[in-house]
């Protein structure tokens, strides 16, 4: 069963664009036992891509739809809400329900290119994580998301595994990191 892993980039240079050396380390300490991915997509963003290449792994590609949470979206629901609220504002604002229905979409897409058992990586960002997590699992129960916890920290993600069959994910595994540092 193919499978995506989701992950938020690591630290950057405060109010910066590139990796601090902390982040690096912290890339590097993560990525360390990880893969191998079919296929690595990051948020055009320069810190998900380096995030990526410190993590060890090549980019194959970035793609908008990791990118920044849309303006419109971020009226619906704050970036740093958690899981459950993500879910909640999914069934209750309009705009954050298209936002996670076409990041589902697009994920599905992904997730049915691969072959066999293989895995993607995705890096991209505080908030997106969560959209993509929700959307994927739209039909989750209620209380298992509130369980997935709060917002996802630096490194941190989900591995949403997909059958190819149906073409329905089926299960969302939260990744927390230890040691992973609260946002700056």
């Amino acid at each position: 069963m193919p499978a995506i892993d989701v992950r938020r980039h690591t630290m950057r240079t405060p109010g910066g664009n590139h990796l601090d050396q902390s982040g690096v380390t912290l890339a590097r300490l993560v990525g360390a036992p990880l893969g191998p991915f079919a296929m690595v997509v990051t948020s055009p963003v320069t810190r998900a891509y380096e995030t990526a290449l410190a993590m060890g792994f090549a980019v194959d590609r970035t793609d908008a739809h990791l990118g920044l949470i849309p303006d419109v979206v971020d009226h619906g629901v704050t970036w740093n809400a958690g899981f459950a609220e993500w879910a909640r504002a999914s069934h209750s604002e309009p705009s954050v329900a298209r936002y996670c229905a076409a990041l589902h979409e697009w994920c599905a897409k992904v997730a049915s290119s691969l072959p066999g058992d293989a895995t993607a990586l995705m890096i991209s960002h505080g908030g997106v994580v969560e959209a993509i997590a929700v959307g994927c699992m739209r039909n989750a129960d209620p209380g298992e998301v509130h369980k997935w916890g709060g917002a996802i920290r630096y490194t941190e993600g989900v591995r949403l595994a997909f059958d190819t069959h149906t073409r329905r994910f089926t299960g969302c595994a939260v990744i927390r990191v230890a040691g992973a540092p609260p946002d700056r």
